[in-house]
């Protein structure tokens, strides 16, 4: 075997023994987990906004970002529910690059796992207890789900992800809504069929046990364009987009059927500071059609305390080092016009 074994995990018990959720917070999750839920169930009709780093490569910043967002939250909580991303798992195509805090709490080191899980952990942890906003984590790891399970609000199944059939399988047996993406080729029978295969239940191996699931039926699909064989991009958050995947959602006569469209990859050209204007475009989609209104409950947006990115090592506080974000300034803008535009 060509493998060295360094060092084992904790388990997902002693690590949650170490850092503890505080009682009096998971009250407060219990109740924003509720807000969050009745959105998806048609029971709440403010606007989801998914929003934040892409990447979460440092707490100091990543907990200003959000300190920011709660201010904000305060302001549009009529007619917005505002899920902060805290993203520690950052997929690589090729395998090469940053890979996120549950690697490499730091991007500057050698990856140390054990200390990753301790250092996503205190974060979520942190900006749980300090802002009261359960953050929204991609799942590129399902293993990694049950050391967060108990402060996660929100997640994601990545395009690379979405046909795999642990993380399939491993959604059916998550209690929170979990977003499944169109794969980058774009093929929309693969993102419905995954929430088709999340929201029944099955018997399988996780963590070293046989477990049984019940299903998730706040699973949902999240568009977030696609790449042709050539290498080019392919939006698919236009009108007549949302109009042809919405209307194939509904045939299927699934639970809780639900659209969020993703503002950035291969939807904004990989170009960040679209953003702004594919949400605009969204949100007039959205009066034009009453099904396309009750569909797409949100948005997901990447965003900084500074615009653009960064190499690792240049060291600008706030500023991305894996995809580029918008800046502050153009968010808070952003969220105020989604607010009395709805």
């Amino acid at each position: 075997m060509s493998m060295k074994f360094i060092k084992r995990i904790p388990t997902a018990d002693e690590i949650l023994d170490q850092i503890p959720l505080p009682k009096y917070i998971k009250t407060i999750k219990e109740k924003r987990d509720r807000n969050i839920r009745d959105i998806f169930e048609n029971k709440d009709d403010r606007f989801i906004l998914i929003i934040g780093p892409c990447s979460a490569d440092n707490e100091d910043s990543v907990c200003e970002y959000i300190e920011k967002l709660a201010v904000v939250q305060e302001k549009v909580k009529d007619s917005i529910l505002i899920i902060p991303r805290i993203y520690t798992n950052k997929p690589r195509t090729t395998g090469e690059g940053y890979k996120g805090m549950a690697h490499q709490p730091d991007p500057s080191k050698q990856p140390d796992l054990v200390e990753g899980i301790i250092a996503i952990r205190k974060m979520h942890l942190k900006s749980l207890c300090e802002f009261h906003m359960p953050a929204a984590d991609e799942m590129l790891y399902p293993e990694n789900y049950s050391y967060l399970s108990d402060v996660l609000g929100y997640i994601a199944i990545g395009a690379r992800s979405v046909e795999n059939q642990q993380h399939r399988l491993a959604v059916s047996g998550v209690d929170i809504p979990v977003g499944m993406k169109n794969p980058t080729s774009g093929d929309l029978s693969v993102m419905l069929n995954s929430i088709i295969a999340s929201q029944q239940g099955h018997t399988f191996k996780y963590s070293g046990w046989e477990v049984e699931t019940t299903g998730n039926p706040l699973t949902h699909g999240i568009l977030r364009g696609a790449v042709d064989p050539y290498g080019r991009n392919i939006p698919n958050y236009h009108y007549e987009d949302l109009i042809r995947i919405t209307k194939e959602y509904e045939k299927l006569q699934l639970l809780n059927a639900s659209i969020i469209v993703d503002t950035n990859h291969a939807n904004s050209m990989k170009c960040y500071s679209e953003q702004p204007r594919i949400a605009r475009e969204v949100l007039m989609s959205r009066k034009y059609d009453d099904l396309l209104k009750k569909m797409i409950k949100g948005l997901m947006i990447e965003s900084y305390l500074e615009e653009g990115r960064q190499g690792v090592g240049e060291n600008i506080y706030g500023k991305s080092i894996t995809d580029a974000c918008l800046g502050w300034e153009s968010t808070e803008k952003l969220i105020y016009y989604i607010a009395e535009n709805l």
